[in-house]
């Protein structure tokens, strides 16, 4: 399985669960390095948590307001804070979306946000 369905797209659309099996839906920004995607987050964020409770997700590609462009794909995730892998994911989203990245970067580190990479691969 591949993620070719996400070549030319600026969003996908992450399904995480709840404990209770309940799927949340949320539109991210997404780079793709190799056979895996990465997105970029805040540590904090329910996704994240989600993510380090249970990997299971969903994947489709999206637009930016979350309406699916595609098939829903099984996948795996995992949350990495390593230092090595924030510096990656930053050099990943700053070459695929430029400035805007780095905007959104600024407004996350004025509100002291800590971040973390999200690495999902194909199940």
């Amino acid at each position: 399985m591949t993620f070719s369905a996400f070549q030319h797209q600026k969003y996908l659309s992450l399904e995480t669960f709840r404990k209770n099996g309940q799927g949340v839906k949320t539109p991210v920004w997404f780079a793709q390095e190799g056979d895996a995607l990465f997105v970029w987050t805040e540590a904090s964020s329910g996704k994240a948590k989600r993510i380090r409770r249970d990997g299971t997700v969903r994947i489709a590609p999206s637009t930016g307001a979350g309406e699916v462009l595609g098939e829903w794909m099984e996948a795996r995730a995992q949350v990495d804070d390593s230092p090595e892998a924030l510096r990656n994911i930053q050099a990943l989203m700053r070459k695929k979306y430029g400035v805007a990245f780095d905007l959104f970067g600024l407004l996350g580190r004025l509100r002291k946000a800590k971040h973390t990479s999200v690495r999902i691969w194909a199940r």
